[in-house]
């Protein structure tokens, strides 16, 4: 068994043949956590993992793009759905609702709500003005340490997103003793032994195929990484290149194309595909307890 523990198969991107990537993805024998943005996708994450009985499992949370979006205006991507990110409050209750799924009066949280996520600090799309920089910045760290509590008020692990953020980051992690995964892990070495000395998993997808990061990969032990897609962003160039697509081409990326990134660190790290398949399974279900 393989886990995909980030995939967004609650975008828009699958509305035409969900049930099929869905159902292909298992009968390959390949879990997957699919990962809420916002309460609207968070609460889509949630439905479709309450359709199956197994190996469909959901984060909830709201993405510092959201958080943050009061201060600059972002066009995202239409494979998640809209076409203007528009500020969103992270609203505990109404999150809490759907981490109890079926008991909301909190007498047991949902098996299907794995981790609070995607969370963190993004600043890529930054305001110019420097005051405006400065609240943009702390409203993505208020908003990041609500959610932060919220876990640990849940005892589930996170799932965080970081982007030109890591210093002020690694600064609050450090306040905070949680379990969780650097997704779509891009730092340096110095960065990667920081967040590993905290307990923190690092996410691998298919941006390693773009970005350099082969020597984290090589010297990080594989029982602090864990593989993902992201999909349907980051498809893997190996899985680009064997599609009828050409080179400039977009193919959307899958929970399958996740033996792609799988490769990749067994060719690094000079080890067999079972053994990373199989370590970083038994990492993703030791953090997510699935």
């Amino acid at each position: 068994m393989i886990i995909d523990t980030h995939s967004h198969l609650n975008f828009k991107a699958y509305k035409n043949d969900l049930d099929e990537v869905v159902g292909r993805t298992l009968q390959d024998n390949i879990w997957m956590i699919n990962v809420g943005t916002k309460y609207e996708t968070s609460k889509q994450a949630v439905e479709l993992a309450e359709k199956y009985n197994e190996g469909v499992y959901s984060a909830i949370g709201l993405h510092p793009i959201y958080a943050g979006a009061e201060f600059q205006k972002i066009k995202t991507d239409p494979e998640e759905g809209e076409f203007l990110v528009k500020e969103e409050n992270f609203e505990k209750e109404k999150y809490k609702e759907l981490a109890f799924g079926r008991s909301p009066t909190g007498e047991a949280k949902s098996k299907k709500v794995v981790a609070i996520g995607e969370i963190g600090l993004d600043y890529y799309y930054r305001p110019k003005s420097k005051t405006k920089l400065e609240q943009f910045k702390e409203k993505q760290k208020q908003v990041f340490i609500e959610q932060l509590d919220f876990a640990k008020e849940l005892d589930l692990p996170v799932i965080i997103h970081c982007r030109m953020a890591h210093e002020d980051l690694i600064k609050i992690l450090k306040t905070k003793n949680i379990k969780g995964v650097i997704h779509c892990f891009t730092g340096n070495l110095e960065q990667a032994q920081q967040y590993t000395d905290m307990g923190f998993y690092l996410g691998m997808n298919g941006i390693i195929f773009k970005f350099d990061i082969d020597e984290v990969i090589k010297k990080v032990p594989l029982d602090k990484i864990l593989v993902e897609t992201d999909c349907p962003y980051l498809t893997p160039l190996p899985a680009v290149a064997s599609s009828e697509a050409g080179p400039e081409d977009y193919v959307r990326n899958e929970p399958i194309f996740i033996k792609y990134v799988i490769q990749k660190i067994a060719d690094l790290k000079n080890i067999s595909f079972d053994e990373v398949a199989e370590k970083t399974t038994q990492n993703a279900r030791n953090l997510f307890k699935i």
